[in-house]
């Protein structure tokens, strides 16, 4: 089997999102993978290690009431780096009960290593995200 590249990952993370579950799981992250998020609310900022970060996925995750239908408009952006890309994506999602559909822009900085995340570093369109909650 051949080691996963940050695509592969980065196509992990889609599959995982759109099938309800954490978009990130553990077979993805490093052991010391740094989850940092920098206009989140203090104290989401940056995460460190597998299982601080396992935690936040799967509270954050429980905590949407989101089921995300489709990502649009990716990019994938290759660096000078092989271990570093940078997606930028629009999620779109339905809230349940009342149907009501939302999109929001995202980017983010994937670095793997040895097939793991070692980096995520996750720029949100928070204010779209917390219209569609509203």
């Amino acid at each position: 089997m051949s080691t996963p590249t940050p695509r592969d990952l980065f196509a992990r993370f889609q599959h995982n999102a759109l099938a309800g579950a954490a978009g990130l799981d553990e077979e993805m992250l490093a052991e010391n993978v740094v989850v940092e998020q920098p206009f989140a609310p203090a104290g989401h900022r940056r995460i460190e290690g597998r299982d601080k970060v396992m935690a936040m996925t799967r509270a954050g995750r429980e905590a949407l009431p989101l089921v995300f239908e489709e990502f649009r408009d990716v990019v994938i952006h290759e660096t000078t780096d092989p271990e570093v890309i940078i997606a930028e994506y629009q999620m779109m999602a339905t809230m349940p009960g009342g149907g009501t559909r939302a999109q929001a822009g995202f980017v983010v900085v994937l670095q793997a290593r040895d097939g793991r995340i070692v980096r995520w570093r996750e720029y949100q369109d928070r204010t779209a995200i917390a219209e569609a909650l509203a």
